[in-house]
């Protein structure tokens, strides 16, 4: 810079000014002709443009060829069409030496962050979800799942219940945590990790018990609305040709009734599948603390009674059509409705312990139960819930407890810092409210998609993508796993990176 400042003086010159030997001076100005050949080659010469270009290189690097799984090959083709194959390394192994100067440096950046949020002392019982994924190898993942931390991604050889155990046992260990339950398929194993190795509660996933329902039902309920709706487009073409042949009534007749027949034939089997995704959606509506109708407290057996009447209605709608019966599926699903309605008890004993430590008088524990709960519940469920027709059931639940909350003298009595206090410690509680590992699921989607990108997956990097789901996955609040699972901040992971 020093060299470019002073202009076009001699060599001597320009070494008497920078206090570098002529040879120096020399061959600097040789490099900077040889990176001297587009019109932008200029900026990259001065401190500013030079720090905008290692972070893009670093940026480019850590988005694309990391977090997405871009090839060295299609990085190095990116950067040469921008000119700067003459300013930085482009060539593929150059690029690749830099990734894995990047993977090393974001492994050793995570792990000292981790060991300070140990130090940190604010980690609660966890609650677990677990499950394999089948890949170029076998992994089997461990998340924490109301922050969605990744605890377990580990490459194994088998998913027996000494394999889950040891690798389990170990980070809670480092992590000095203990679990509060662990929501799974029903793997023999897992029940077993759960039951025998934890000592906690073992909940049957929702998300794996409404697949099973759905692979049994759905494609035979499809392929009947489609052979009914084949059936009434070839009775329309029929009818729409007698009636362009100008025949009399007595061959329109017998065509119009056929079309007629077939358009009640489609709205039958339309009706079946809408009865159909309803009994499925009840079973998602019905596992609450309270009864989504009224926002009533509910017990597990009065959840499991609910369950049950929904799996029998969904059976004797299986019947009623003529569809098969697949009774051992409605079987299998009727086992674990028990296991999945217990999360309703023991989530409320957990927050009647939680109550019983601040001694309220019973007018403010009431509100505590039927409002303050209730709202913070149904607001957290809103956020979560995708689908249109359970959204808005959810809000107009969600609607009637605020206007409740709002109105009640124990609300209007609070200060707000103090509401605010009590709102954030039943949001905490609300969220304690696990019935499904479809997060986990996610995740396995994700690592899917980077073996497709990858053509294989790096067994180097597993580490890496761990640490950037944990570090730099941020929800719409700006937060990470990291941050909700140690409740505390970490430094931006890429900025930490970039800087060193």
């Amino acid at each position: 810079n020093s060299i470019r400042e002073n202009g076009k003086q001699s060599l001597r010159e320009l070494a008497r000014r920078t206090g570098v030997s002529k040879s120096s001076v020399h061959r600097h100005l040789q490099a900077i002709d040889r990176r001297d050949h587009y019109p932008e080659s200029g900026l990259w010469e001065t401190p500013e443009g030079r720090n905008w270009l290692i972070r893009l290189v670093v940026a480019t690097l850590f988005i694309f060829g990391l977090k997405r799984g871009v090839g060295a090959e299609t990085i190095s083709e990116f950067f040469s069409r921008l000119h700067l194959e003459a300013q930085v390394g482009c060539s593929p192994s150059a690029l690749r030496s830099l990734i894995h100067m990047l993977e090393r440096t974001i492994v050793e950046t995570a792990a000292a962050w981790e060991q300070e949020g140990i130090d940190h002392g604010e980690i609660r019982p966890i609650i677990g979800a677990v499950d394999e994924t089948f890949l170029q190898r076998m992994m089997l993942v461990f998340m924490e799942l109301t922050s969605g931390y990744l605890l377990v991604e580990e490459v194994a050889v088998n998913r027996t219940y000494d394999t889950w155990s040891g690798l389990v046992k170990t980070r809670l260990k480092t992590l000095g945590v203990e679990v509060s339950y662990l929501v799974s398929d029903r793997a023999k194993a897992l029940i077993k990790l759960a039951e025998t190795g934890l000592d906690c509660l073992s909940i049957p996933d929702l998300f794996h018990l409404s697949h099973e329902l759905t692979k049994s039902y759905s494609l035979v309920l499809f392929s009947r609305l489609r052979q009914a709706q084949q059936a009434l487009a070839q009775a329309r073409e029929h009818l729409a040709t007698v009636q362009a042949s100008h025949a009399d009534d007595v061959q329109v007749q017998p065509a119009q009734v056929l079309a007629e027949a077939s358009a009640a034939e489609v709205k039958h089997w339309q009706d079946v599948r809408s009865t159909y995704r309803n009994h499925l959606s009840n079973l998602s509506l019905l596992l609450h603390p309270w009864y989504l109708l009224d926002s009533t407290r509910q017990t597990s057996n009065e959840v499991e009674r609910r369950l049950q009447d929904e799996i029998e209605a969904l059976e004797s709608l299986i019947e009623r059509h003529g569809l098969p019966a697949k009774k051992n599926t409605l079987a299998k699903v009727r086992k674990q409705l028990a296991g999945l309605s217990a999360l309703v008890d023991f989530w409320w004993q957990t927050v009647g312990r939680d109550l019983e430590h601040m001694a309220l008088p019973s007018g403010w524990k009431q509100w505590v139960d039927e409002l303050l709960l209730p709202l913070m519940y149904w607001q957290e469920q809103l956020s979560r819930t995708r689908c249109p027709g359970q959204k808005a059931k959810i809000a107009l639940a969600l609607k009637a407890v605020q206007d409740a909350f709002e109105r009640h003298p124990c609300t209007q009595r609070l200060a707000p810092e103090v509401l605010a206090d009590w709102q954030g410690w039943a949001a905490e509680h609300a969220r304690a409210f696990q019935r499904a590992s479809s997060a986990v699921e996610g995740r396995n989607g994700y690592l899917s998609q980077m073996q497709h990108n990858h053509r294989g997956l790096p067994k180097r990097r597993y580490t890496v993508w761990t640490v950037l789901h944990n570090f730099d996955c941020r929800a719409s609040d700006g937060t990470t796993p990291a941050s909700r699972f140690f409740r505390r901040g970490f430094p931006d992971l890429f900025e930490t990176v970039l800087a060193k």
